[in-house]
């Protein structure tokens, strides 16, 4: 047997006890790693406890999953805005109110002077002598007709003609109403019969300014918009939601203000997605009247669902991550025994989760990154 040979043939030998060596370590390995694992428990004392830094808790039970976060805008629901325009053309003389002032209902804030006003007023008072007139006639021939000294068509054409009449004079205090006289600014001009070129424009609602869109000695054309007020008692929030998520959510959901504790229900669900950014908007109406926020704002909210099934409340800091699982300790008498849970969802500093729990069951709401090291084989106990 030449040297070359035998120097082959013990390298081969050499190379097959070594790879058979790693092979059986590497089943030793795997066999260790299994069986830790499959304990899914830890085993240490309550007085080691401090050396890991582990901090017993018990999970809270929880009604409400936290299903996302989203962006939203308060609002003003359209019915609680009102515009304040001019009736008539005319010259503004003084605006009375600012933005952010709150109004009450009849409140003067604009005075205009409006000659079509004049106009008016003078038709109005016209109408008004030929319905005195119509009156005479009418209860002349209604006496007469009574009587027997006129016809019977007579009397019908007189009766026609005071309809007509009474149906112009109340034509043209309607027209006076809308322009913005009231009914005791038309009662004096009904007395004086003086004509008055000033327009007096009244808040139609108790609110709050929101926007001024005409300044003092501005010569503006009928119907020209002036002021928009809003009644603010009650207030909704347009939120964005993600298209792929909408199926997800259903009106009734509550909606949560992020950093604060004000709170809103979802009303609506659009049915059609906005082709820019791919959102579906959702409406929420906010509860109560809260002074924190504004008409205009944009903030972050959260949007929570109700669950029927059981749910815990429990600090981050008490789940352990694994293989892409989630791990709860649940303490006992030689330690703690390894749980896996669902992470349901997320607020804040705390996490949503469902699992083989129960209200009276201690974790560990500290420390669970060492227990998770030891359960794995990674680092002692004692």
């Amino acid at each position: 047997m030449s040297m070359k040979f035998r120097h082959d043939c013990q390298s081969f030998i050499g190379l097959a006890v070594i790879t058979r060596t790693s092979l059986l370590l590497i089943a030793l390995g795997f066999s260790f790693y299994t069986t830790a694992h499959a304990e899914n428990s830890v085993k240490i004392s309550e007085q080691n406890f401090s050396n890991l830094g582990v901090t017993l808790g018990k999970p809270q039970a929880a009604t409400q999953i936290p299903l996302l976060t989203a962006p939203a805008k308060v609002v003003v629901p359209p019915e609680h805005e009102y515009i304040v325009s001019a009736s008539q053309a005319g010259l503004i003389t003084k605006l009375n109110a600012a933005i952010g002032d709150t109004v009450k209902t009849g409140e003067v804030l604009v005075e205009l002077n409006s000659p079509d006003l004049l106009s008016m007023q003078r038709l109005y008072l016209k109408a008004l002598s030929e319905l005195q007139q119509g009156l005479f006639l009418y209860q002349r021939d209604k006496k007469l007709v009574q009587e027997g000294v006129i016809a019977e068509r007579r009397w019908q054409e007189t009766q026609a003609q005071y309809q007509a009449f009474l149906s112009e004079a109340s034509e043209h205090k309607q027209l006076l109403q809308s322009a913005g006289m009231t009914n005791a600014e038309i009662a004096q001009l009904n007395k004086t019969h003086q004509l008055s070129s000033q327009l007096s424009l009244r808040a139609p609602i108790t609110g709050v300014i929101m926007e001024r869109v005409a300044v003092a000695g501005e010569r503006i054309d009928g119907l020209a918009p002036i002021y928009r007020l809003a009644n603010l008692d009650e207030l909704w929030l347009e939120i964005n939601i993600p298209q792929e998520r909408i199926a997800s959510l259903k009106v009734g959901d509550s909606v949560q203000i992020e950093n604060t504790d004000i709170t809103a229900k979802i009303s609506l669900l659009g049915q059609s997605v906005n082709s820019e950014n791919q959102t579906v908007l959702a409406r929420a109406i906010i509860k109560g009247k809260p002074s924190t926020i504004r008409a205009g704002q944009h903030l972050n909210i959260q949007i929570i669902q109700a669950s029927d099934t059981p749910l815990f409340k429990v600090l981050n800091t008490a789940i352990a991550q694994n293989e892409g699982k989630s791990f709860v300790f649940v303490h006992n008498k030689d330690g703690f025994a390894v749980t896996s849970i669902t992470v349901i969802g997320k607020q804040g500093e705390e996490s949503i989760i469902s699992g083989e729990l129960s209200a009276n069951d201690e974790i560990a709401i500290q420390g669970a990154v060492a227990l998770k090291a030891n359960w794995l084989g990674l680092g002692s106990a004692e």
